[in-house]
């Protein structure tokens, strides 16, 4: 029996690689004061072709249908994104808080064009309601790369800008529709195109393609820019204000004027993570959002992790097998008394089914008495002194509850 194409069973070594991320990343983001919170799997489709989200292409590889209620029917969408669920809850639920700290750990779903790709993908997302640049984008990539570093990771920041972009096609006249149709910004089509249109710009367009480290590379991109296009000024000072604290803080990143975004929901600075070639996260800051969902003018910024392609690149937590129990016909009160003392004091135990049976780590025999057989280590009395063994440790290897 098969199941369902792009869908995929959890064993209980992937589950321990999960958890360890999952853990990790809530573990920082209530260091950080942030609160947590989960959206429904169905959200109506009109939140997210209201915003842009979903081109014509991604409305494709959507799972929405008509959900009929007996009177009236609506389009619904299971979530393809985190984010904008994240915004719809912020208007209905907390709109009179001035500043929203918000993370989940929720799959959103969606199927790509061949049909072999993933369907259900797991997102550990942060999202800042209220948060002013660049102190939340900072904040928000502080948070990521710390959360990554303790998973054992070491990842690559880069940064870009979409409000450059953006001015870029009012520069040029363009659609962003054409922009999907017919080049992507990843390519870097956008300044050839600009370079077509203005020759005498070929020096600074020059500059522009190229990847930069410092804030020192945004002011020299200005004062060859900003002479033929001053609608960009207001996007560089932004982008220039996040580089400069990310570098007071020893954060080291690469400047890519040609990263995109995948969403047409971000305004400001975008920034991805990068572990080695793959991607294994992304975010940036999306004011126009909370409005276009019919909220208040309210600053926010966000990112997600892909606990996928993350869980591949940690080990799960390192543990032995949970120590076995065993019994003697008529001693099973005993053995259950004893489990339960064990796992009280933090040590996972594992009752055997009915029969003696092999263990590859720890076990112990309840015999008539009552006593407690630990192999190796001797007879007790009590399940007091078998927990004490157990603890010392020695070289068994025992499993935490």
């Amino acid at each position: 029996m098969e199941k369902c194409r792009g869908m995929r069973d959890m064993l209980p070594q992937d589950m321990r690689q999960f958890r360890r991320v999952e853990d990790q990343f809530r573990q920082c983001c209530v260091q950080w004061g942030y609160q947590e919170v989960r959206t429904p799997l169905l959200e109506y489709l009109h939140l997210f072709t209201a915003t842009g989200t979903l081109t014509p292409d991604m409305l494709n590889r959507v799972y929405s249908f008509l959900d009929w209620d007996g009177w009236s029917g609506e389009r619904v969408v299971l979530r393809p994104d985190g984010t904008i669920p994240a915004a719809r809850l912020y208007i209905t639920e907390m709109a009179q808080r001035t500043t929203a700290r918000l993370f989940y750990v929720q799959d959103v779903l969606s199927f790509g064009a061949t049909g072999t790709e993933s369907r259900e993908k797991w997102q550990a997302g942060v999202e800042v309601m209220g948060g002013r640049s660049p102190q939340a984008e900072v904040e928000l990539v502080s948070l990521a790369l710390e959360v990554l570093e303790g998973l054992g990771l070491k990842p690559e920041l880069r940064l870009g800008h979409m409000g450059l972009l953006r001015s870029l096609l009012e520069e040029l006249e363009v659609t962003e529709e054409e922009v999907v149709d017919r080049f992507t910004a990843q390519e870097g089509l956008l300044w050839e195109r600009l370079r077509d249109s203005r020759p005498e710009m070929g020096e600074a367009l020059a500059l522009a393609k190229l990847e930069g480290r410092s804030p020192g590379f945004l002011e020299n991109l200005g004062s060859v820019l900003l002479p033929h296009l001053p609608i960009l000024r207001q996007p560089l000072e932004e982008f220039s204000a996040i580089a400069r604290l990310l570098t007071s803080l020893d954060c080291p990143y690469a400047i890519d004027l040609g990263l995109g975004s995948g969403f047409e929901y971000y305004t400001g600075a975008v920034f991805h993570f990068y572990c080695g070639d793959v991607r294994v996260g992304g975010g940036g800051r999306y004011d126009n959002l909370i409005p276009l969902l019919g909220g208040k003018a309210v600053p926010a910024t966000g990112f997600a992790l892909y606990v996928d392609r993350i869980m591949s690149m940690v080990p799960g937590p390192v543990s032995g097998p949970p120590v076995l129990v065993q019994a003697d016909e008529g001693c099973w009160p005993w053995a259950f008394s004893l489990a339960g003392e064990m796992r009280a004091q933090g040590i996972a135990a594992e009752m055997a089914a009915g029969e003696p049976m092999d263990h590859p780590g720890v076990s112990v025999m309840v015999q008539e008495g009552p006593v407690y057989i630990l192999p190796g280590k001797g007879r007790f009395a009590s399940p007091a002194e078998v927990v004490r063994v157990l603890k010392e440790g020695g070289d068994a290897e025992i499993s935490p509850a």
